[in-house]
Parts: structure tokens; C-alpha cells; sequence
């Protein structure tokens, strides 16, 4: 049960924010038409810009595909939705920190920096890089020093009500039950559904319905048409100029002497673990001492069968608690300091190679640790990093190569013309029709950072050069056209497919209805749904997360049925498909076992975490006050 706390957090949350949407502001971010930088959406007067959204969009892409490589530019477009998204939950969750009187300070800054999530990249083993580095790397990540710091405190006012929300959650023991029973209830059902595809089959509209229905929506038609230019480029590939760069031993030997402390390798120990979990504590901070006992009898049974030369892997796989490595024989594979639990990373460090320990006590619970494998900490040869290093330099020497080049192209087409600069250094000059920003350029591809540079220039201004992952290109715009609005004979299959999408929908929900009360009026599901064109199948026993054809995951609008009396017959529900269900019978699975009643009270415990992330995006949108920003 959550205390009132809660509720008023997000009471106040919800129904007190603006948030202003700009139009086109989202779509600016990613070369979609609209201005090229500007606001995406304003929170209680903050600008949500679409900077911040492109650099969000990356970081997503960077977690989520890290292997996208020269797909990156196309794909980042698809996520900026979600970055948009993200960035307005959090700064609606950000004004109500302030607005609750929570503050971040510079001592707070520094103590995340020097021993929170960003210790490692700027604490080091505890020392701080330098300003210098520090510097460097937030301009690699392209951010600025007073960005990063600014958003490094949001974080830590995000956490702050995050653990006071949280930190209200009072979870009982009747909770932990019913929550139990709630997860493990299954039920079996008949359900009809109406088929979205056949009825569209069946909307046939006239050329005067389909210009009516142009007409009303209008407003949404207008400039839909984006703006379009003509360009003339060429293109400098690093590439190219790095296949002709060569790379000296001198070259090697000065990078390597000047970047050592990269090439240091930290002591490292490839470990085992058997994990026997303890008990969470209760709501009293207290743990269950008779469940600690059993975990400790349960871990000294097996650490006895180690030492009778039971195989360790083998064991690790019969009987540890860690889900991540259990299967593979317990393997953290290899680990440095810092990686672990404290009293973790004590005993695995002091093993010998081959060593066991014997019991472990930690948070999670009791650990055996075997080492397979120990490294000293040791500086790597030039020899082992020799490709590595040749490689980067071969990219800095390029870059600069090519750097060069193009300054020199582009004041000689600033002064004698694109086309006579090109041909003096053997370059192709492209030219295209008119384009739009989301359009993929050849020689370029998909890029947005090219199309915003290219729809910011003056039609017939002098060239221009913008830098791209894979090189320089110098630019010119030849000619542009502004938004317009389509005809309705531009766009008419565009209009026929919303019409039929508008009708059916009301056609899916009218006939859903009829379903339902046919069927309750001749309690006959199977009849009602024949006489309607509707197919009725049956479900074996699911679980409330099971996933059912046509429905999909139970914990949408078919949660339903767990509610529902055996032969009670459900009104409408919206889903992909109209469905209408019958309740059959339903079965509980008993048994709660006190490992399953701590997991229970976990999961509860983090739901009380999720609802303070999740209803962001679901009640963020629809209970705040939300305008268009008409300036």
C-alpha cells in the first residue's frame, strides 16, 4: 500500500504542469522539416531543445544498438520520439523536486563524480583525470563542461524523488499475498474477435466522400509538403585519404610513450561463484534470522561437497541462486576491482589461482569463490597494441589530410566556382534534384547533420563545408521550394487510407458492441459471434503476463477476464481486433514458499519504484495541461 505521499506526488505532478508542444519542433531535430534548431516542448517554462533530443536519440542508440556502426545516421530519426519523450517525463519529474523544496548542490556534483555512476570515467582508481581530460572528454561526447555538471544535478534531484516516493511504499504481509495469488491465478476462456482487415475490405468510399473528408482535415494537409532544395557537393572520404597515409616507428613509439597509462591493465582474476541467497529485509529493516539460517546450512552442505572434490561448475549449476551464472557454471569470467561487493572482491582477490573459499557473507547472501585464473597488473608492449595504435593514427593523420584539402577547395570554389576547384584536384561534383531533409544523398547517405547544415544556407550563397563521419563535404544550394500544401489529387490514396482507417475504427467499435450484446441477450457467444461474421476460439489456462493469439499480453485490455465468473459474457474491449470474452474456468497455483514470498515482496517493492517511472508517459501526457504553442 502506498501512503498518501505517493498519491500527492503524482496528483500534484499530473494535474499542475504545462507543457507547451512546438509544431515541427521535433522533427527539426532529425531533418523532418521545421527549423533546423530551436524547442521541441516547453515544461513549466523550461525549453526542452532539439540539441538535447539528438544527443538523448545517440545515447539511446549507443545502449540499445551498439554495433549499428554506418547505419547510426539512418537510424537515429527512429528514435527521437522516445528521446523527446524522456526528456519531457524528466522534466516534469524535475520542476516537482524543486517545487518539493529538493536541491542539488556542488558538493553533492562532486561527491556523484568522484564515487557515483561516473567514478570510473573520471576517478579512476580514486584520482581525478585532470581538468584538461575532463574537459576532452565531455567535447568527444559533445556536451560542455556546464551542460554535463547541470545535468549530472538533475540526476541527483531525480534520484532524490525517486527515494521519496519510494521510500513510501509500507508493503504488508496481506499485500505480499494477494499480489502472490494475483501473478499466479490462471484462467481458461472463450473470446470472439472482429477482424480489422476484413472490415476495411468491406468500406468502399465515393470520390465525393473521400474530398469531403480532404476538406475537413485540411489543416493537416497544410505544408505537409516539405521543403524541398537542389544541391551540388562533393564529397573528401577520409577513408580514401587514409588507405595513401602512412604510419613511421617513430610515429608508434611517440603515441605509445605519450598514452601508457591506457595501455595499463589493472589486476584482474577470472572468478566462480555458488550464491545461496539470504533473505530481503523486511519492512522493519530486519531479515528473517531462521531464513539466514537455512541459506547458511544450504551453503556449508555444498562448500562440504566442494571439499570432497565435488566438480565446482557442476555444483554451481545444481545449486546457486545467481540467475546470470548459474547456467555457465558460475562464471563472472574476469573481474577488476571495483566490479563487486566489497567482501566479494576481498576474498576473490586473496585466492590463489585455484583456490576455494570458504563462505562468503554479503548483502545478496552467502558466496563460495573459486578462482580459475589470476593477472598482475601490468603495462602492455608496444608489440601487443602496435595495430591499434597504427590504426588511430592512420584516422588523425587523414582527418587533418583531409581537413586541409577541403579548406583549399573550398576557397578556390568560393572564388572560381565549385565545378572548376572540383576538377582541378580530380574530384566528382554531384548534383541532385530537389530534395528534402529526410532524403539519403548519394555519396553521403542518410545524414542529418549534412541536410540541417545544407537547408540552413542561403539559396546561391557561397559554398559551404560541413564535417561528416566519413569526411568533408563542401556544399552548395542551388535552388529551393518552399512548404506546400497537396492537392487532393496529389494525396488521394494518403486520403483514402485515413478515411478507411477513421470509419473502421467506428465500424470495429459498433460492431464490437452489437457482438457483446447479442451474445448476453441469447447467452450464446458462439451463435451471436456466427451471426456477425466473428471467429470464436478458446485459450488453455494462462497466466495474467501469458500472451494469447490475437489478444496479445493479457495485461492489456483481456486482463479482464481474470475478474469474470465462469459463463459471464464481457462487454466491447478495444485491442487490435475487436474481442468480446466468455469466462470458463480458472485455476490457482498454491504454494507459497518463503523464497517465493521474499521474491514477492521485492518485485513489489521495485513496483512501487515503477510507478514512479511509469506513469510518465501514460499519465504525463493525458492528465497534464497540454497546448500547442501557436508563436
Amino acid at each position: 500500500m502506498l501512503k498518501i505521499i505517493l498519491g500527492g506526488v503524482l496528483l500534484i505532478i499530473c494535474g499542475s504542469m504545462v507543457i507547451t508542444l512546438v509544431p515541427g519542433g521535433l522533427g527539426s531535430a532529425f531533418g523532418f522539416g521545421g527549423p533546423p534548431r530551436g524547442v521541441v516542448a516547453r515544461v513549466a517554462g523550461e525549453d526542452v531543445t532539439t540539441l538535447q533530443v539528438q544527443r538523448e536519440a545517440r545515447q539511446m542508440l549507443r545502449q540499445q544498438m551498439p554495433k549499428a556502426g554506418a547505419q547510426a545516421a539512418m537510424l537515429l530519426p527512429f528514435f527521437a520520439s522516445r528521446a523527446a519523450d524522456n526528456l519531457i517525463n524528466r522534466q516534469v519529474l524535475l520542476v516537482e523536486a524543486e517545487r518539493l523544496g529538493l536541491r542539488a548542490n556542488d558538493e553533492e556534483l562532486r561527491d556523484e563524480l568522484q564515487h557515483g555512476r561516473y567514478a570510473q570515467a573520471f576517478f579512476p582508481e580514486g584520482k581525478f583525470i585532470g581538468q584538461d581530460e575532463y574537459e576532452a572528454r565531455l567535447r568527444q561526447a559533445d556536451i560542455s563542461v556546464p551542460e554535463f555538471e547541470q545535468e549530472v544535478k538533475s540526476e541527483i534531484l531525480f534520484d532524490k524523488l525517486r527515494n521519496l516516493v519510494t521510500a513510501s511504499a509500507a508493503i504488508t504481509d496481506a499485500d505480499v499475498r494477494k499480489e502472490f495469488e494475483r501473478r499466479n491465478s490462471k484462467v481458461k476462456f472463450d473470446y470472439a474477435v472482429l477482424n480489422k482487415d476484413d472490415l476495411l475490405k468491406s468500406i468502399h468510399p465515393t470520390d465525393a466522400e473521400l474530398k469531403s473528408f480532404y476538406e475537413r482535415n485540411k489543416a493537416t494537409y497544410n505544408n505537409s509538403i516539405p521543403e524541398k532544395r537542389k544541391l551540388r557537393y562533393v564529397v573528401l572520404e577520409t577513408a580514401k585519404v587514409e588507405a595513401q597515409t602512412q604510419v613511421t616507428p617513430d610515429d608508434l613509439q611517440a603515441y605509445y610513450d605519450q598514452h601508457r597509462d591506457e595501455y595499463r591493465v589493472p589486476e584482474q582474476v577470472n572468478v566462480r561463484h555458488i550464491l545461496i541467497k539470504t533473505p530481503l529485509p523486511g519492512p522493519d529493516g530486519k531479515v528473517d534470522a531462521k531464513g539466514a539460517e537455512e541459506a547458511r546450512k544450504k551453503a556449508e552442505d555444498v562448500l562440504k561437497q566442494i571439499k570432497s572434490r565435488g566438480n565446482f561448475a557442476e555444483l554451481a549449476k545444481k545449486y546457486s541462486e545467481d540467475p546470470g551464472s548459474a547456467k555457465d557454471g558460475g562464471s563472472l569470467s574476469w573481474i577488476g576491482k571495483g566490479r563487486t561487493v566489497p567482501e566479494f572482491e576481498k576474498a576473490a582477490f586473496s585466492l590463489p589461482k585455484g583456490g576455494t573459499s570458504d563462505l562468503v557473507q554479503s548483502s545478496y547472501g552467502f558466496h563460495i569463490i573459486h578462482v580459475d585464473d589470476k593477472q598482475d597488473a601490468h603495462l602492455k608492449t608496444l608489440d601487443e597494441v602496435k595495430d591499434q595504435i597504427q590504426s588511430t593514427i592512420k584516422q588523425q593523420k587523414a582527418a587533418r589530410v583531409a581537413d586541409s584539402q577541403a579548406s583549399a577547395l573550398l576557397t578556390q570554389a568560393r572564388t572560381a566556382g565549385l565545378d572548376k576547384a572540383a576538377a582541378a584536384r580530380g574530384l566528382q561534383v554531384i548534383s541532385t534534384d530537389f530534395v528534402s531533409r529526410s532524403d539519403s544523398l548519394p555519396g553521403i547517405g542518410s545524414s542529418p547533420e549534412f541536410m540541417n547544415a545544407a537547408f540552413e544556407q542561403r539559396e546561391k550563397s557561397p559554398p559551404d563545408q560541413v564535417q561528416l563521419p566519413q569526411g568533408v563535404v563542401v556544399y552548395e544550394v542551388t535552388a529551393t521550394k518552399p512548404p506546400a500544401t497537396p492537392t487532393f489529387e496529389e494525396i488521394r490514396s494518403r486520403v483514402e487510407t485515413e478515411f478507411k482507417n477513421e470509419r473502421v475504427a467506428a465500424l470495429l467499435s459498433q460492431k464490437t458492441k452489437e457482438l457483446s450484446d447479442r451474445a448476453k441477450a441469447e447467452h450464446d457467444l458462439k451463435k451471436a459471434a456466427k451471426e456477425l461474421g466473428a471467429t470464436v476460439k478458446t485459450t488453455d489456462f494462462v497466466l495474467p503476463d501469458g500472451q494469447v493469439p490475437d489478444l496479445g499480453n493479457l495485461s492489456g485490455p483481456a486482463a479482464v477476464v481474470f475478474s469474470m465468473e465462469p459463463g459471464e459474457i464481457s462487454g466491447k474491449r478495444k485491442h487490435r481486433c475487436g474481442a468480446v470474452f466468455v469466462g470458463k474456468a480458472g485455476a490457482f497455483r498454491a504454494g507459497f514458499c518463503r523464497q517465493e514470498r521474499s521474491d514477492t515482496r521485492l518485485s513489489s517493492s521495485k513496483q512501487a519504484a515503477g510507478t514512479f517511472r511509469a506513469f510518465r508517459p501514460k499519465r504525463t501526457r493525458a492528465d497534464a495541461k497540454i497546448r500547442q504553442d501557436q508563436d
